[in-house]
């Protein structure tokens, strides 16, 4: 088994175990406010977060950590991981489904093994760098090509208020021109869905690293091309197979 391959089966392994944890709802929430009052933590973040930290280190001290609710390590071993414990908290305070737990381990060179685990829809993907990507096993690829006019985009919007408007103007210019949008309310879950082909294509701006890292490999595995730039102050990532994706970017307003 290569070190892809054994990285990957530990983040499968983990992933389920947060699943398990986190399918428990609590009776009530404590809830924790970050960037701004709609952008939540609830102990559940906390408790997963430290579920996986854990689990990551007791297989692999060496390792490094980057997590979404602080978890902060540097790697003596080459090796980081990078980690949303719940990733859709408004989907998961809210009883939707969709929230999943996004873990991906990187190197010097990006990405190697990345897990997205959604146990509400009974979704589990997974990819390593070269080897392709998967659902619940079975091998996925992107919609490709796409046409503008029959792409279904999924989309999210920021906590930052006044970076909404900025992202209306984006959806305003797109709309007439797709076949629809959908907002499911967990980035992950939107980039495994392009890998899936369960939507065409996504753009979202904000994304931190721990909305992407894992994620964006499976989409990329899947065929998909992944990219993040700087768009009025923030950075948009648009996914999606390739001709969709050229289509997309021509039509983001300046």
């Amino acid at each position: 088994m290569s070190i892809n391959d054994e990285l990957l089966a530990l983040a499968l392994d983990i992933a389920k175990q947060a699943g398990r944890l986190l399918v428990d709802r609590p009776a009530s929430w404590e809830l924790t406010s970050k960037s701004t009052a709609i952008d939540i933590a609830t102990q559940m973040d906390i408790a997963s977060e430290k579920l996986i930290v854990n689990a990551i280190l007791a297989a692999r001290p060496d390792d490094g950590i980057i997590g979404e609710e602080g978890a902060d390590r540097v790697s003596t071993s080459g090796y980081t991981w990078v980690i949303d414990p719940v990733d859709g908290t408004v989907n998961y305070f809210y009883g939707l489904p969709g929230w999943n737990i996004s873990i991906a381990v990187k190197d010097s060179e990006g990405t190697v093994a990345g897990v997205v685990h959604a146990p509400t829809i009974d979704a589990t993907w997974h990819a390593t760098r070269g080897g392709g990507a998967f659902l619940n096993n079975l091998p996925i690829s992107c919609n490709e090509p796409i046409e503008l006019n029959r792409a279904l985009i999924a989309t999210g919007f920021a906590y930052e208020l006044k970076d909404r408007i900025n992202q209306l103007d984006l959806v305003n210019q797109l709309v007439p021109k797709i076949r629809d949008i959908r907002r499911m309310g967990a980035a992950a879950t939107d980039l495994c869905c392009v890998a899936t082909g369960m939507v065409d294509g996504y753009i979202e701006t904000g994304l931190k690293e721990w909305d992407l890292a894992a994620g964006a490999l499976i989409a990329t595995e899947a065929g998909a091309v992944v990219t993040t730039h700087s768009w009025r102050g923030m950075e948009l990532t648009v996914a999606g197979g390739a001709h969709l994706h050229a289509g997309l970017m021509r039509e983001i307003p300046a």
